[in-house]
């Protein structure tokens, strides 16, 4: 009977110490419940006050609150979560593309700086400013129906340039204008109507008449466009 008596007490022990358990358990959730609600009872304050401040401004500022508009936007940016999710994958690619090409930028503006810095030294900018100040004049020197004028030719002007500017003419005009260069006028001797006609005699004078009287002979031959 002594035996039965010690494992009926061990029993008991056992309940006791499971109910102990159970007990400090239920305790432990009603503590996390009644923090759980003061936390809840806490922001649901701070929200009223939050909401009550907010709709103060927007009175204040003439701005009426409509419900109903606010839960159709809280429906809309419900529905479009995938977009947003989409839009800021985007904005994080961008973000990482940006921090792989930001270096090769840099460098690119520092090679442009550079380059900016060369057209400088050597003049270029000088240049344009004078350039742009020869086109002030220009335009204000030439009355606009001259413009005109110069416009409905430029086709006439721009042949004749091409024309000018071929090599065989260069070499001539070069000619001319070097030899020009070296003549001295202070020592031209004067020329008597006897010597003259005695140069007239010579090879040099002789192809000189020819080609004037060619040239001439060729231009009268051109019709004179109007």
């Amino acid at each position: 009977m002594e035996v039965k008596s010690d494992n009926v007490q061990e029993q008991i022990n056992q309940i006791n110490q499971k109910l102990d358990l159970l007990l400090e358990y239920v305790t432990e959730q009603k503590l996390k419940s009644e923090t759980i609600e003061d936390l809840v009872s806490d922001v649901s304050i701070i929200s009223k006050d939050a909401f009550s401040s907010v709709v103060s401004e927007l009175d204040k500022q003439g701005v009426e609150l409509n419900v109903d508009d606010i839960k159709i936007l809280a429906y809309k940016l419900i529905r479009n979560v995938n977009n947003f999710s989409q839009v800021m994958d985007m904005f994080e690619s961008i973000t990482d593309l940006l921090k792989d090409v930001g270096p090769m930028i840099n460098e690119v503006g520092i090679d442009f700086t550079h380059k900016l810095h060369d057209f400088e030294q050597k003049g270029y900018f000088e240049f344009f400013k004078e350039l742009a100040n020869i086109m002030d004049n220009i335009i204000s020197s030439y009355p606009p129906e001259e413009v005109r004028a110069l416009a409905d030719n430029i086709v006439t002007i721009l042949d004749t340039v091409r024309n000018i500017t071929q090599p065989d003419m260069l070499h001539a005009i070069n000619n001319a204008v070097s030899i020009f260069k070296n003549l001295d006028t202070d020592e031209i001797q004067p020329y008597s109507l006897w010597k003259v006609f005695r140069e007239m005699n010579t090879p040099e004078m002789k192809r000189g008449l020819g080609f004037i009287m060619t040239f001439l002979k060729n231009l009268s031959q051109e019709p004179i466009s109007k």
